[in-house]
C-alpha cells in the first residue's frame, strides 16, 4: 500500500492544488528519506512554476516549468498533502515544499519505508527502478498485456507483483484480478491459456477502475490528497477475507503464501491449471 488506484487518486487530487503554484522554498527534515543532495534539489526547484502532477506505476511525479520532477514514493505509510497557511503540520514530517501562496506541500512518513528524489530534466530516464518499469495496464491492450507477461514461468501473482512486467499492480488488485479471471494466485504464468490471459486482463483493468473510482481501498493508513479514506475495500471478494465465504460459490476462502505475499483465493471458483 499504496497501489496504483491510491497514487492515482493522490496524483488526481494534488494536481489541482499544486499546477500554476511557483515553488518557494524546500526543506529536508529527514535524510533517510531523501536520496539525494538537498542543495541541488532547492537548486532544481525553488522559484520554478508546478506544471504537472501525475503517476507513473506506484510513483507520484511533481513536474515544474523546465521539466525537472520530484518523485515520491510512498511505500506502506507515506503520504502527500497541501497545507494552508500557518496550519499546524502533522507528525513524521519528512519532506516540505513551500509554495508561493503561503501553502505547502507536505510528505509525511511514518515508517521512513518511502523516498523522495529529485531529478534534473529527463534524468529520471537513467535512474534503474524508473528504466525498468513494465508497462501500464490502463494503457494496455489484451495483446499487449500478453506480451508483457510472455516467457515468464513463475507463478501469475509474483509475475503480476513484477513491477518490471506490468507497472503499479500490488497484493490486493491482484488477488482481486485473479478471483474475477478464476485463476489462482499460484497458477503458472507461461501454462495460463491466451483466451484466460485476456479475462485476466480485463479484469485487471475493471478492478483498477473501480478503485480508482472509488478512491482507492484504505486498509490502515492510506488517505487521498484531501485526507479522504478510500471505500474500494468495502467490496473486497477476497483479499483479507480469508476463512470468510466465497462471493461466487459460498466455500471458505484459503489464503497461502506467493512470491512471498498472504495470497487469498476460492479452491472453487479459481484454477491452478488449466490442460486439455
Amino acid at each position: 500500500m499504496p497501489e496504483l488506484p491510491e497514487v492515482e487518486t493522490i496524483a488526481r487530487g494534488l494536481a489541482p492544488l499544486l499546477t500554476g503554484r511557483r515553488v518557494a522554498g524546500l526543506t529536508v527534515l529527514d535524510r533517510r528519506v531523501f536520496q539525494g543532495d538537498p542543495g541541488e534539489f532547492e537548486h532544481l526547484f525553488s522559484g520554478r512554476a508546478i506544471t504537472r502532477v501525475f503517476r507513473r506505476a506506484k510513483l507520484c511525479l511533481v513536474e515544474v516549468e523546465g521539466g525537472a520532477l520530484m518523485a515520491f514514493h510512498l511505500k506502506m505509510t507515506g503520504r502527500l498533502f497541501v497545507t494552508r497557511p500557518g496550519e499546524r503540520p502533522e507528525p513524521h514530517l519528512r519532506v516540505l515544499v513551500a509554495l508561493d501562496d503561503g501553502r505547502a506541500l507536505h510528505f509525511t512518513d511514518m515508517r521512513r519505508f518511502g523516498s523522495c528524489r529529485g531529478f534534473a530534466p529527463g534524468a529520471i530516464e537513467s535512474w534503474d527502478f524508473y528504466a525498468s518499469l513494465g508497462p501500464e495496464p490502463l494503457e494496455l491492450d489484451a495483446a499487449g498485456f500478453r506480451t508483457a507477461l510472455a516467457g515468464r514461468g513463475g507463478r501469475i501473482k509474483a509475475v503480476l507483483l513484477d513491477q518490471k512486467a506490468v507497472a503499479g499492480v500490488g497484493n490486493i488488485y491482484a488477488d482481486e484480478s485473479l478471483f474475477l479471471a478464476g485463476i489462482r494466485p499460484d497458477a503458472k504464468a507461461d501454462r495460463i491459456p491466451a483466451a484466460k490471459l485476456d479475462e485476466l486482463f480485463e479484469a485487471l483493468r475493471d478492478v483498477l477502475s473501480r478503485a480508482i473510482e472509488s478512491g482507492g481501498s484504505t486498509i490502515r493508513d492510506y488517505r487521498s490528497a484531501e485526507g479522504v479514506e478510500g471505500s474500494f475495500q468495502w467490496t473486497f471478494n477476497v483479499y483479507g477475507r480469508a476463512g470468510e465465504p466465497c462471493t461466487v460459490c459460498g466455500r471458505a476462502l484459503t489464503s497461502q503464501k506467493v512470491a512471498g505475499r498472504t495470497s487469498t483465493f476460492c479452491a472453487r471458483c479459481q484454477r491452478a491449471s488449466f490442460g486439455s
